[in-house]
């Protein structure tokens, strides 16, 4: 049944991410660029002043709401996760150093992209019966285009309601065991025998803490977002920087051989990846799977902030993906290929291949960090997608059936810890890119909405 299983999904994930997924991602995140007049480019720098000033106001959100800030946070630390550290290291192994190239293509289209997600949102919202705000492509989907397209909405919101156990939680949660657990034999305190009894500890452990937050609603999800993402981020970044320094000598060689790699894979990986295709198909899925740009899940955070103008918080989703694919996931690209460990191009890869190159550089120490990272990103990565797959279950079944959703996606938390999760993580992928469809299309047909609102916002501001 298994093999059954693995071969079915297989067979839907080459689909789903194959060329349609390229058209729709690409084509989309081109066309609304187009439009917008390439925007992200354009309208930089007040995007960067925009989040950046909002960032360091101090202010309490309304009832059923957060602050900007909060919002942003909370986003992130659903984007900023293990695609930052498996992932990357996942697509550079399967798509050669070329695939990051591809992976900074996907990001500067995606910056529009969730731009217009968020505007959306947060234009196209609604109050639930507690009071609290809720959005995101569900809502602009049902708000936006009508009854005729709900469909389209609830398709969205089961896609969501799906790929949050795994996504969301436990491909998350084994990343925080394998953290630990590769930090704690680094420093023989533990054997590889001796798993079983801490992963069953650390999933107890996560299952109860992500329960507490998640039972808390929005405010303590914004509350808690906005003290870890900062953190984790900086730690992470000050580890990365203090690597490439140690390597500042091979930093063109490696730019070389990542634009080298985006067009002709086989001179850099010795013919094990030949295919443009491949390089460019494992980007661009890494980049999304990171970002989340196009997948929309974002914008059900930023439609709870406490703002009235829905291009400015749109600015939060331009920096967003700049943040979380040009500056977190190049780190990541740079100490895989500035630190000299072996690559095993052709082959699956995670995390590991990121832990080897701090651990080659740093030495064994090191590994503590990246664990407490890791786990800072994935821990992170699971608070977010629990607020997406409330929303999700919510707009299915009505707001009683939050409370069971979340009891269950705690427990999943033990499962993720215990469980080999080689399937989940398949399963997951192929359920993020069903979740694209229905948003992208909504996205597309939404577009002259996102350009009526922008046109409004800085013929105001002026």
């Amino acid at each position: 049944m298994y093999e059954i299983i693995k071969e079915i999904n297989d067979m839907l994930n080459g689909f789903i991410w194959g060329v349609p997924a390229m058209v729709c991602i690409i084509g989309v995140g081109l066309y609304l660029s187009a439009r917008s007049g390439f925007i992200q480019v354009r309208k930089f720098g007040y995007a960067i002043r925009t989040t950046i000033g909002r960032m360091f106001k101090k202010k309490e959100a309304s009832d059923g709401s957060i602050t900007p800030f909060q919002a942003v946070c909370t986003a992130l630390a659903a984007t900023v996760g293990t695609g930052n550290i498996a992932g990357v290291a996942g697509a550079i192994a399967l798509g050669g150093p070329g695939a990051v190239f591809w992976m900074w293509v996907s990001a500067l289209l995606g910056m529009c992209t969730k731009f217009s997600e968020v505007v959306l949102a947060v234009h196209f919202r609604e109050r639930n019966t507690r009071g609290d705000l809720v959005g995101g492509p569900m809502y602009y989907i049902k708000n936006g285009l009508g009854k005729n397209w709900m469909w389209l909405a609830y398709a969205y919101a089961f896609f969501g309601a799906c790929a949050v156990f795994g996504t969301g939680n436990a491909t998350q949660v084994n990343t925080i065991t394998a953290a630990v657990n590769t930090a704690l034999i680094n420093y023989g305190i533990l054997t590889p025998e001796g798993t079983g009894a801490t992963n069953l500890i650390i999933g107890v452990a996560i299952c109860f803490i992500v329960a507490l937050i998640l039972i808390g609603g929005i405010k303590r999800i914004g509350n808690v977002s906005e003290k870890l993402v900062p953190v984790m981020a900086l730690l992470y970044i000050v580890l990365a920087i203090g690597l490439i320094g140690m390597n500042i000598a091979k930093v063109p060689a490696v730019f070389a051989s990542i634009f080298q790699g985006a067009f002709s894979p086989k001179a850099i990986t010795g013919g094990v990846v030949g295919s443009f295709f491949l390089s460019m198909k494992n980007g661009v899925s890494r980049g999304i799977f990171s970002n989340e740009a196009g997948l929309g899940t974002g914008s059900i955070a930023h439609a709870c902030a406490d703002t009235r103008k829905p291009v400015k918080q749109g600015m939060f989703g331009i920096f967003e993906v700049f943040m979380d694919t040009i500056v977190i996931c190049t780190m990541t690209a740079m100490v895989v290929l500035l630190s000299g460990v072996e690559i095993p191009y052709g082959q699956t890869a995670g995390a590991e291949l990121t832990i080897s190159g701090f651990t080659r550089v740093y030495g064994n120490w090191v590994s503590i960090f990246t664990a407490v990272a890791m786990c800072c990103f994935a821990f992170s990565t699971i608070i977010g997608w629990g607020l997406y797959g409330a929303r999700c279950v919510e707009f299915l079944f009505g707001p009683k059936s939050v409370r069971i959703y979340t009891v269950a996606y705690a427990l999943v938390s033990i499962v993720g810890a215990t469980v080999d999760l080689g399937l989940v993580w398949g399963i997951s992928d192929t359920f993020n890119g069903f979740m694209t469809v229905p948003n992208l299309i909504a996205v597309f047909l939404l577009a002259p909405v996102v350009l009526k609102l922008t046109k409004e916002h800085f013929e105001n501001e002026t």
